[in-house]
């Protein structure tokens, strides 16, 4: 019989139902499932020093280890402990009990999770798709109060999409020019720095479906003449590589990030780790790439994202803390913007930005449209109307204004007048018009959406790593403090992504501008940039 003790509602836990899905069925209460809980740190990091100093313990150019972060900041074994014996006591198996993640993975049927929690699961349909979902708050122990700080999985609605457009060719939006660049043109273009091909380096690729083929990979890099880089991937929560045969699928998505990434980052390994498309499996693949002691990457790409609105509080607090990890190790993060301009395709008369795009940890990718007809490249915010997409961008409403945007001049928000997180932090080619050359499936198509940009980014960080023979890490602070004065980044200061529109300086369609690659890297590389996190004790000594 299970342990019953007093339960409490889980702060931020609170879930409602998907806008126009049904209740049908209750879920079977025979099915077993697999759920993730996270445990409170031991130490909490400080966002606003990292905000200031990029990564936390780099004042001598060193990050965090990741086993001197698992034994300052990892779960407690005492917190671990007393959750296994929560889960034993309720007819639930561990399956995983990690200290660096601070994740307890339990496996069950779904009447003991109901038990264990207070929660009442039901099968919902959605737009043609069954899930599993609920309403409301979970309930935890009350002697676990402020131990469990968040549990994923009960709920397996689909929780975010992948942001890439494959271009229907025949049709045009209405500035398109209906050209198409390898990843090499297009890292040209951006002046990535010679002679670098990340080697020595990881880069993480997060996918929440789909696969790749090695028939294409090996056919794709011999086409465009480049050297097949090594790729891999990882299992996660029971996910795996598994293509499916169709090009607009996610499987567009993952050919898209694996062949920007190699092409531009050849030397690199490239790692892609497979999850469900839920918030258990989103955060276990962003937590397990962050923590790999096995690859150990130094930079992830994310290109899967879904509007601020669509997350719980508890997501968005262990998203959060998973990428303030990555930015005291050392691992730079990258995400795509989102495809569907200021309101994120949403519907409700409100603008909203792309999570985890806006997380303040992360670099947040928009999207331009690429003319490299001319003599020197031509920029202007990839917008093609409502059916062709747009870049996202725009005000967080969750996320406030961190230190490095502070004096960026970050308009307020159409939405409620308010200054916070400002999305994107860069921007590169993103426009399906002037898309990428990939190879899916067996079929050459043009792809664009600010999916590209995010493995575009993550590469070059990877380049610059390798030419620094050191890790960039959390870039945003020396973006802001640094690159515009180095000349790194190249505004684009025309267009619009439906409520915002492009200007000079940093904006809501292209942030800070795309990437001038040697510049950046000797802004990343600077002694000012290395000043800049010097300790403040030192800094007053040398006073």
């Amino acid at each position: 019989m299970a342990v019953r003790s007093e339960r409490t509602p889980l702060s931020g836990s609170e879930r409602a139902a998907i806008p126009g899905s049904q209740a049908v069925a209750p879920a079977n209460p025979e099915e077993i499932i697999q759920v993730s809980l996270r445990v409170k740190t031991r130490n909490p990091l400080n966002p606003a020093e990292l905000h200031q100093n990029g990564n936390l313990s780099i004042w001598d150019r060193r990050p965090l280890s990741r086993e001197d972060y698992e034994k300052n900041h990892g779960a407690h074994p005492g917190d671990l402990s007393k959750v296994e014996q929560f889960a034993r006591d309720n007819h639930l198996s561990v399956v995983e009990s990690d200290p660096a993640r601070r994740t307890v993975v339990l496996r069950g049927t779904v009447a003991a999770f109901s038990s264990a929690f207070n929660v009442e699961l039901k099968q919902y349909e959605h737009e043609g798709r069954r899930f599993r979902g609920r309403t409301g708050a979970i309930h935890i122990p009350t002697e676990l109060e402020g131990i469990i700080t968040g549990v994923f999985g009960l709920d397996d609605r689909p929780q975010a999409k992948p942001h890439f457009r494959r271009r229907e060719e025949g049709v045009r939006g209405a500035r398109a020019t209906g050209v198409s660049y390898t990843p090499i043109e297009v890292a040209e273009a951006y002046d990535f720095p010679a002679n670098t091909t990340g080697k020595g380096q990881t880069i993480a690729l997060i996918e929440l479906g789909g696969g790749y083929k090695t028939s294409d990979l090996k056919s794709y890099f011999q086409k465009i003449g480049v050297t097949e880089p090594k790729v891999s991937s990882v299992d996660v929560d029971g996910a795996k590589n598994t293509p499916t045969g169709d090009p607009n699928s996610a499987d567009g998505e993952v050919a898209l990030d694996i062949e920007v990434a190699g092409a531009v980052a050849p030397g690199a390994k490239i790692v892609a780790y497979f999850a469900p498309n839920t918030d258990a499996g989103f955060l276990d693949a962003i937590t397990k790439a962050v923590h790999d002691r096995t690859h150990r990457p130094s930079t992830i790409s994310i290109s899967w994202g879904g509007p601020e609105s669509s997350w719980t509080q508890q997501s968005l607090t262990a998203f959060d803390e998973a990428f303030q990890a990555a930015a005291a190790m050392g691992v730079t993060v990258c995400a795509a913007s989102g495809d569907n301009g200021s309101s994120d395709g949403l519907n409700d008369g409100e603008q909203h930005v792309d999570f985890p795009a806006s997380d303040p940890f992360v670099l947040a990718c928009g999207g331009t449209n690429l003319d490299l007809s001319g003599k020197a490249p031509v920029e202007t915010v990839w917008n093609d109307g409502a059916n062709g997409g747009a870049t996202g961008g725009g005000i967080s409403d969750v996320f406030a204004l961190p230190g490095y945007q502070q004096n960026a001049h970050i308009p307020k928000s159409v939405n409620d007048g308010k200054v916070r997180r400002g999305v994107p932090d860069v921007a590169a080619d993103a426009d399906p018009a002037t898309g990428y050359q990939i190879l899916v499936d067996g079929q050459q198509g043009v792809f664009g959406g600010t999916s590209a940009v995010a493995p575009l980014m993550a590469a070059l960080v990877a380049r610059i790593n390798e030419q620094s023979q050191s890790s960039a890490g959390f870039i945003n602070p020396v973006l802001y403090n640094q690159a515009e004065t180095a000349g790194a980044l190249r505004d684009v200061t025309e267009g619009d992504n439906g409520a915002y529109r492009a200007g000079p300086g940093w904006d809501a369609c292209t942030g800070l501008g795309s990437p001038n690659g040697t510049s950046l890297a000797g802004a990343l590389n600077s002694k000012q940039a290395a000043q800049r996190v010097t300790p403040p004790e030192k800094r007053a000594a040398a006073s």
